[in-house]
């Protein structure tokens, strides 16, 4: 007499979604001491070790907020790898201009860069330097000073809606 034994898969292709074996699953257990939770998040036992611990996301969060990436260090031995972390990774610092791949650090947008070449001002002029643009720019295509001259009034229209944009962005930052 042969014995059946009943099974989900039929070959291939699965006919069944990926986890549902019939068998139990190993569920690891959170770390801390009398706690009864899974403990599905690892942390690492101390800095540059292999070893994890498995919390649960409530004792997860309690350690986390109590890591000290330099225990166990002296002051002159942490000092070092903060300096050696930091030399590693300056060069990613000094290219952070590129991150948008425009013109400028990276600290104005496009409307203020437009702005600027409006008042013909280089993309890092401060705000002492639009101003003083911005009246040179206004006396020279003022509609009192030039009547009846279109180009003026455009030019000057221009120069006015630069400068606001400029003075609301500096508003922004000084908030």
């Amino acid at each position: 007499m042969a014995r059946f034994t009943r099974s989900n898969d039929w070959g291939f292709p699965r006919w069944r979604e990926y986890g549902s074996e019939r068998g139990a699953t190993a569920v690891r257990m959170c770390d801390r001491d009398g706690c009864d939770k899974p403990g599905d998040r690892p942390a690492p036992k101390s800095p540059n070790s292999p070893e994890r611990w498995y919390f649960c996301e409530e004792h997860a969060g309690e350690y986390n907020r109590n890591w000290n990436y330099f225990e166990g260090l002296s002051a002159e031995e942490a000092a070092a790898r903060e300096a050696s972390e930091r030399g590693e990774g300056s060069a990613y610092e000094q290219s952070r201009h590129y991150r948008w791949a425009g013109p400028g650090d990276g600290t104005r947008s496009r409307d203020e860069i437009r702005a600027l070449e409006v008042l013909d001002l280089e993309v890092d002029a401060d705000f002492e330097e639009v101003k003083a643009a911005w009246r040179r720019h206004a006396k020279a295509n003022h509609p009192d000073v030039r009547p009846g001259d279109e180009k003026a009034a455009e030019r000057f229209r221009a120069v006015q809606a630069a400068y606001d944009v400029l003075r609301q962005a500096e508003e922004r930052r000084a908030a």
